[in-house]
């Protein structure tokens, strides 16, 4: 699937996952066209130059190369269409009122990771504790994680800056995400945790066991025609009422109905197979095969449009349909209707079937 142009203009992120490579697909080049003076500027750089695993993330703490004062940033946002790192709080037009606040971006490869202050000067006077950054980062052990839809590997130190001989290939923490303020509700407009537990709904005692099929068809039969049989109707409604209060829409039930298609599907699939192998007519066993597998395409194509007619003629189109095959009747019999009572004149240049054999023999 291609990307789209509002995915382009979207793409920066404060997610610090990856869920996909979608990143590495190629943007046209006419989504950096402007169509009006009102879209914003579509960037993308060229797809060998992207970067695949990002290890500089929202929430990390990195230095830029080539800062003498190594001033430390907390990373905002990325973007991997362009290789940009948005940072926090570091606005381009400071001290300027009149323009509208843009957050500073760098490149990926100027970023360094800030790691920490292990590494101490020690002289005569005193111990001066300096700050190590990661100046290269190695992937480790990348892998897909199917429970929570993301991809995940280990980031590992290559090159610190200072040299810290001791921190080669050591692994380097991912940002933990902020623990989110919980305010405490209103006890005005919050239900009070007794309300809560109280217990109001009563299931009702049944005296003697129920065949819940048996007794649904009872309850239908006695609703549309109440002289037909009898029936109890101090029987418990939610016996009657199973598949209306159930709700078809949950994962269980829309599960099951998959996994019956699904195997509806295998055993019709293998039916055609069968078929085809028994009369081979000259055939190899794969041509029979594929011969069996364009039927049973053939197949699933007639149901599906099948059942898509099937839902396209709802209660509403069918009386519609019904009402017009019956102006087009009814006027089909006013014209026939017209042409049976219609009478002519006798006048010259008109030949009428029989009456004017009638004159000429005359």
């Amino acid at each position: 699937m291609s990307l789209t142009r509002a995915q382009v203009q979207r793409a920066t992120t404060i997610s610090p996952w990856t869920r996909d490579f979608r990143h590495l697909l190629p943007v046209p080049r006419h989504f950096q066209n402007r169509q009006t003076w009102f879209d914003p500027v579509t960037k993308a750089v060229r797809v060998k130059d992207r970067i695949k695993f990002w290890n500089v993330v929202p929430g990390d703490q990195i230095s830029i190369r080539g800062d003498a004062r190594k001033t430390i940033h907390e990373v905002l946002s990325i973007n991997k269409f362009t290789n940009r790192v948005y940072l926090k709080g570091a606005n381009l037009h400071e001290g300027k009122a009149y323009k509208t606040p843009v957050n500073r971006s760098v490149h990926y490869s100027r970023c360094q990771l800030y790691i920490g202050e292990p590494a101490q000067k020690s002289n005569k006077v005193n111990t001066q504790t300096t700050s190590v950054f990661a100046r290269r980062i190695g992937v480790r052990e990348a892998h897909w994680n199917p429970i929570l839809y993301r991809w995940e590997w280990n980031r590992v130190i290559l090159a610190t800056d200072p040299p810290v001989s001791h921190m080669k290939n050591t692994p380097l923490p991912w940002p933990q995400p902020e623990e989110r303020d919980h305010q405490e509700p209103n006890p005005l407009l919050d239900t009070t945790p007794e309300t809560v537990r109280e217990i109001t709904y009563k299931p009702p005692v049944f005296s003697h066991p129920l065949d819940s099929a048996a007794t649904e068809k009872a309850y239908l039969r006695t609703l549309f025609n109440p002289s037909a049989v009898s029936f109890d109707p101090s029987a418990p409604m939610e016996v009657h009422l199973t598949k209306e209060l159930s709700n078809p829409h949950g994962r269980a039930k829309k599960q099951a109905r998959w996994q019956a298609a699904m195997k509806r599907k295998t055993t019709l699939f293998k039916k055609f197979i069968a078929q085809e192998l028994m009369s081979m007519n000259g055939r190899s066993v794969r041509d029979a095969r594929a011969e069996a597998a364009f039927k049973y395409r053939q197949k699933l194509e007639e149901e599906r449009r099948a059942e898509k007619k099937r839902r396209w003629l709802t209660k509403e189109r069918v009386a519609k349909l019904e009402r017009k095959s019956q102006r087009k009747a009814r006027k089909a019999d006013k014209q026939k209707e017209k042409l049976n009572q219609l009478v002519l004149r006798d006048a010259p240049n008109q030949y009428i079937p029989g009456k004017s054999a009638k004159r000429q023999e005359a």
